[in-house]
């Protein structure tokens, strides 16, 4: 998600946090530091809103990647090696970030970073890790530019080595869901909204182009405000368009009250968006009317996947008190996806991590490939995941419910 819809933490975990980040300043170099019983501390960084509109997705992400670290760590995974993640709070907000980004490359113990789940926010963060060498996977990003370039409609070329996601992102996810709308939907007039983010307007174009190569018409196209809930003009122009659907590129905070005012202004037709919008929080604040609008999704739903039934007892088992949201299994996947790398570093080094375990820690990330939560785990030579499978949800009985699962065909 980006920018392109799970996890809280106990006060035990909060303060296991403020361990951790002491632990990190102790230095120790590349090498990771000596975690006090003759091994090695290896941190991840977890960089997620863990505050604010967007924290359920937040807080999933981080709760699973310190599942992922702890079940690392309790199998043995990297022999001599002991895992602990730093999670920081970015608010959605680019400038922190880089601020963020900044302070994960200032502690020598961290090895790679997990998040973060806004493509606008991760647009900030790319050069900061890129330039240290420190290897990124975010676990939510959807937005084609940042693996792809600016031009990456017409001319495809990876901007940082250092960068990795383990989500599919909206080159495949808009057109997804215009063939979904137009082909099985049956919706063939839509009014096209988006926040004007990267991950939204991202979203909404890769949407809109597919949908009028189908042969669907565009009735109308508004931008709207993320900082403001009053979408009273923008639902009366939904209202006099005469559109069969909505498409909305953004998130749910946005989508939920924009979704609830478009059928009190007598539009009584679904909203559609992106993973986004895949949340419960949605749900709450579309209201009891929100029942038939929908959203897409990377992947498949987890609780669906064989290969999750582990991931989903154990998370249930740690006590989170948030739910993992729509990109926990994507996060585990992340985290455990650095520790694989890590394992490839230190046993080629001899079963130690060498001075140069950042570098080392990237360049093996290209070529990491496991049975994950979320399917099989690899990335293409854009550093983009090889998992192309992606979910339309349906809102029924007050619930995300999947009616649709495939991979894009253009």
């Amino acid at each position: 998600m980006r920018q392109r819809s799970l996890i809280a933490i106990t006060a035990a975990l909060a303060a296991g946090a403020l361990t951790l980040t002491a632990c990190g300043s102790r230095g120790g170099g590349d090498k990771g530091s000596d975690s006090g019983n003759g091994g090695t501390t290896v941190v991840i960084g977890v960089d997620a809103p863990l505050t604010g509109d967007l924290s359920a997705m937040g807080l999933g992400i981080k709760n699973s990647a310190d599942l992922a670290a702890k079940t690392a760590n309790k199998q043995k995974f990297v022999e001599g090696v002991t895992f602990k993640i730093q999670a920081l709070d970015d608010q959605a907000q680019p400038s922190s970030g880089q601020q963020n980004a900044v302070k994960l490359v200032a502690n020598k113990d961290v090895l790679g970073a997990v998040g973060p789940l806004n493509s606008s926010v991760s647009e900030s963060m790319q050069k900061v890790f890129d330039d240290a060498k420190l290897v990124q996977v975010s676990p939510a990003n959807t937005g084609p530019s940042l693996s792809q370039g600016p031009d990456w409609r017409t001319k495809k070329v990876r901007q940082y080595k250092s960068y990795f996601r383990t989500a599919t992102t909206d080159a495949i996810q808009g057109p997804f869901a215009a063939q979904y709308v137009y082909n099985m939907a049956k919706k063939t007039k839509v009014f096209v909204i988006d926040d004007k983010k990267t991950y939204g307007a991202g979203l909404a174009g890769t949407f809109t182009a597919e949908f009028k190569k189908l042969g669907g018409k565009v009735v109308g196209t508004e931008h709207i405000n993320p900082d403001t809930k009053d979408f009273s003009a923008v639902a009366t122009k939904v209202k006099k368009s005469g559109a069969d659907i909505v498409y909305y590129g953004g998130e749910y905070p946005q989508a939920g009250p924009l979704s609830k005012q478009i059928k009190a202004a007598g539009a009584k037709i679904p909203l559609i968006g992106g993973d986004g919008i895949n949340d419960a929080k949605f749900i709450e604040l579309a209201g009891p009317d929100s029942g038939g609008d929908l959203a897409t999704s990377v992947g498949t739903p987890v609780e669906e996947l064989d290969s999750a039934k582990q991931f989903t007892a154990d998370y249930k088992a740690a006590g989170y008190k948030e739910e993992y949201s729509a990109y926990g299994g994507y996060s585990y996947d992340s985290a455990w996806a650095i520790i694989e790398a890590v394992k490839k570093v230190v046993d080629d080094n001899g079963g130690k991590l060498p001075s140069d375990a950042r570098a080392k820690v990237t360049e093996a990330m290209q070529n990491v490939s496991f049975d994950g939560v979320t399917g099989k785990v690899s990335f293409d030579e854009f550093g983009d995941a090889t998992n192309k499978q992606l979910t339309v949800y349906a809102v029924k009985n007050g619930a995300w419910e999947s009616v649709h699962s495939g991979t894009f065909t253009g």
